[in-house]
């Protein structure tokens, strides 16, 4: 999981891939809709793809030449699965400062 996690905030840490992300919440698009909006090489847009194909939050398929990309609900759960603990540890943590 560890390894899952750093991958995944990894991947989170670039605005680029967050608003790849949250373009992929609406629906699949093709890669060329994807790198409409932003203003970088080809190239560069296909490294933050692949950013995030390798902590499997993206898939992609290829039909013919054009190559469609999905999102991946099940890295974002365990994420959330995470989070969700962690906010439960400091939630019930002994909020009064102790004596020294």
């Amino acid at each position: 999981m560890t390894k899952q996690l750093d991958l995944f905030f990894g991947a989170m840490a670039d605005p680029t891939r967050r608003a790849v992300i949250e373009q992929l919440t609406k629906g699949p698009a093709s890669v060329s809709a994807l790198h409409e909006p932003h203003q970088m090489a080809l190239p560069t847009f296909m490294r933050h793809l692949k950013v995030l194909e390798d902590c499997g939050i993206v898939r992609s398929v290829k039909k013919g030449r054009v190559r469609t990309c999905h999102i991946e609900a099940g890295p974002l759960i365990e994420v959330q699965g995470w989070l969700a603990w962690q906010r439960e540890i400091w939630e019930t943590r002994d909020e009064s400062p102790e004596e020294t």
